[in-house]
């Protein structure tokens, strides 16, 4: 049986202790918030056990501080040189997300009183781990099912191991996205800017979505897109490429753009691959 070392990190409220649970439902061995110092050290523990302990999870957090965060490359480092395979989980999740799920519980964040504070220097605190992370699970709007289904498939297909996806949406009058590998014009939709009740909401609003894909055009174009999309992500993992942004345009960047990604974002989601969605200019 191959080992599996998982580490598990991410933004506090993104999902990380849910995941964990779910892993330990998987069969892993978890640990939560283990002294980062000691990671190798409970690795090389996982290595002499003869069998026993082949799948493991460890679980960090902004708990562990920032400078022994900051040490988490090194310890990668570390474990490779050694031969323990290993794989960087990082939950995340959009702001709107993380300060409604801190409302519900009425915690607090740990790095400071006001929930926005604390999220923006989080954010900061863990873009290095983010940027060292293997899978980035976006759990923004994913059932306590669903992220389960996805870990399922995660570590069960290893096809889809080395491939990270970006969806993003944009607008055309604010320039291309230089770093985007698939553009898509979605201006020939109807418009929902010119309908008064909707022109200040976004496509994240319910009711954007439902005027965007009311429309036999959009339904179209997604059901074309859904089947491109799983010919060109396989045939681009063969071929080796490890990230693919997906970008979508429209005028504006507020409504067409970003229902549509919220949508391909979705159907990728329920494939098995691991996914951030951005919307580059929403709020322009």
């Amino acid at each position: 049986m191959s080992r599996q070392f998982l580490i598990v990190t991410g933004l506090s409220g993104a999902g990380r202790s849910l995941a964990l649970k779910n892993l330990e439902d998987m069969g892993y061995f978890a640990v939560d918030n283990i002294p980062v110092s000691l990671v190798n050290k409970f690795a090389d523990l996982c290595v002499e056990s003869g069998g026993k302990l082949n799948k493991v999870a460890v679980g960090l957090d902004i708990r562990a501080g920032k400078e022994s965060l900051d040490s988490i490359e090194k310890i990668a480092d570390d474990l490779k040189k050694r031969g323990i395979r290993h794989r960087i989980l990082f939950f995340t999740a959009d702001d709107a997300t993380l300060f409604r799920r801190y409302a519900e519980t009425r915690r607090r964040h740990p790095l400071a009183r006001r929930i926005s504070e604390g999220i923006n220097a989080e954010r900061k605190m863990m873009s290095k781990i983010l940027y060292l992370a293997d899978d980035v699970i976006d759990t923004s709007h994913l059932t306590g099912g669903e992220l389960k289904e996805i870990l399922t498939k995660k570590l069960s297909d290893q096809t889809l191991e080395k491939m990270k996806i970006s969806v993003l949406s944009f607008g055309f009058k604010y320039g291309l996205p230089l770093d985007a590998d698939l553009v898509f014009d979605v201006r020939f939709l109807p418009n929902p800017n010119y309908v008064a009740s909707l022109r200040y909401k976004t496509g994240k609003d319910v009711d954007v979505k439902k005027y965007v894909f009311k429309h036999k055009e959009a339904k179209d174009f997604i059901a074309i897109l859904e089947k491109m999309l799983s010919f060109l992500i396989p045939n681009f993992i063969k071929e080796g490429k490890s990230h693919l942004t997906i970008a979508l345009g429209c005028t504006g960047g507020h409504h067409r753009s970003v229902a549509v990604s919220e949508r391909t974002a979705s159907i990728l989601r329920k494939k098995g691959y691991m996914l951030q969605v951005y919307h580059r200019d929403i709020h322009n």
